[in-house]
């Protein structure tokens, strides 16, 4: 049993660094000197941290919202423009003023994700970039444990601390505010591959590209090519959309 939960362990850290590596990649075209980034669901800088990695990025090509204010001080603190926002409301900036926009692991945590979307067509210039990281609720996972009379694992969580323990769910008990209005470690809303697609689309957006990673449960060695021949099924997707 422990080597079997090793295993995918492995299978899941694998998902999650090809994901965001592909994320990273998608802002390549838009990623000039004079280009202005903004990340929704900043942290402390995180996002800002990998994206130097990949692009010539500075402090003044950066913006940030972050719900958590100790984080928004730690941002702050490393002379980041982030501020405190709640991105279920309208984000506070005007209309075209952002080559790109990126929210990863952000869409499922908010209450009004529609909305957040069309926000962040409003605030992006003609020809800039939104690019979503977000888990996929239509899973082959899903669909076992639906028929086991489970609680999908990518999809929304029980606001219950109590109950998550009953049920052994490691990866979330042990985290803050479960129970909180602000679930930064729960899920509320979680799209479809299909879905999200559509709804990119009839937002506004055009050449919507989406990539899909981890395909469970299938050996690891057959992930890449599931990835690219059953996207719609995958345990993570990108999406990248243009304005």
């Amino acid at each position: 049993m422990p080597a079997f939960k090793n295993y995918l362990k492995s299978l899941y850290t694998r998902t999650m660094t090809e994901a965001y590596a592909t994320a990273y990649q998608s802002l390549a075209e838009v990623m000039h000197e004079d280009a202005l980034l903004l990340d929704c669901g900043a942290g402390s800088g995180n996002t800002f941290a990998k994206l130097r990695k990949h692009f010539d990025l500075t402090a003044r090509n950066y913006r940030g919202l972050e719900w958590d204010s100790a984080s928004v001080e730690s941002a702050q603190s490393k002379g980041l423009s982030v501020e405190q926002a709640d991105l279920n409301k309208p984000l506070p900036f005007a209309e075209n003023t952002f080559s790109a926009v990126v929210g990863l692991s952000v869409l499922e945590h908010l209450l009004y994700p529609c909305h957040f979307v069309h926000e962040c067509y409003r605030v992006l210039k003609p020809d800039g970039k939104l690019v979503l990281l977000t888990p996929n609720i239509a899973t082959y996972f899903t669909a076992a444990l639906i028929l086991a009379g489970r609680m999908p694992s990518s999809g929304p969580h029980p606001d219950s601390s109590d109950m998550l323990r009953s049920r052994k769910l490691t990866s979330l008990k042990d985290h803050g505010a479960i129970e909180g209005d602000t679930p930064l470690h729960r899920h509320l809303i979680v799209f479809s591959y299909v879905e999200l697609r559509q709804f990119l689309i009839s937002t506004g957006f055009r050449s919507v590209a989406g990539r899909g990673f981890g395909v469970y449960p299938f050996p690891r060695f057959l992930q890449p090519i599931l990835e690219r021949v059953d996207a719609k099924h995958a345990h993570q997707m990108v999406f990248s959309a243009t304005k």
